[in-house]
């Protein structure tokens, strides 16, 4: 199965190591291409206002969007978390819209507030998962359709909808690959 990885800002490598580490083939993509033959597309984090710009500067943004349409699962991190995102609180940057959800952006502070948290996560087993958020969103309100599958204070940080999956913080970072397989179990229909 071949993933792609939006490769224009962020930590997309540590992205495509870890679906590789997990039995992937993960390719990088920069161009509307690049996205033909994708399974599925992993949009890390960055600065969602840039990515967005560049999306559809270089002609990704409706690509994107068409591939979804066809099927294609799309999990994003943290700034893609933004842009997956229906609706951005006080931003009006391009954006997929794909999901069903509200974002805040930077809502746990500034870089300084960055942080670890340990997360219970049902469905990825009884191990708490380790989440790296740095300058990190959060889901304010979700659609009936978005099942909510972890939050920190009550700030929604893992979502999903359909086939697209969404986590606020950043486990390529980690060495827990659960997230990334359970994105692959989603594209096989296992999950």
């Amino acid at each position: 199965m071949k993933i792609g990885v939006l490769a224009l800002q962020g930590a997309f490598r540590e992205h495509r190591w870890m679906l590789e580490r997990c039995g992937a083939e993960a390719v990088e993509v920069r161009k509307p291409g690049d996205l033909d033959g994708l399974a599925g597309l992993v949009i890390p984090g960055g600065e969602s206002t840039t990515i967005g710009k560049m999306l559809v500067d270089w002609g990704l943004m409706d690509k994107i969007k068409d591939r979804a349409a066809a099927g294609m699962a799309i999990y994003g991190t943290c700034a893609g978390m933004i842009l997956l995102a229906k609706d951005i609180i006080g931003s009006d940057q391009p954006r997929l819209g794909l999901m069903d959800i509200t974002v805040r952006r930077n809502a746990f502070g500034r870089q300084r507030e960055s942080f670890e948290a340990d997360l219970e996560v049902p469905e990825f087993g009884a191990a708490p998962v380790r989440a790296v958020f740095i300058r990190a969103p959060y889901i304010e309100s979700a659609g009936p359709d978005v099942k909510i599958m972890a939050a920190v204070d009550d700030n929604i940080v893992i979502a999903r909808q359909g086939n697209f999956l969404v986590t606020a913080f950043h486990p390529e970072l980690t060495a827990d690959d659960r997230i990334h397989k359970y994105f692959i179990a989603m594209i096989q229909g296992k999950a």
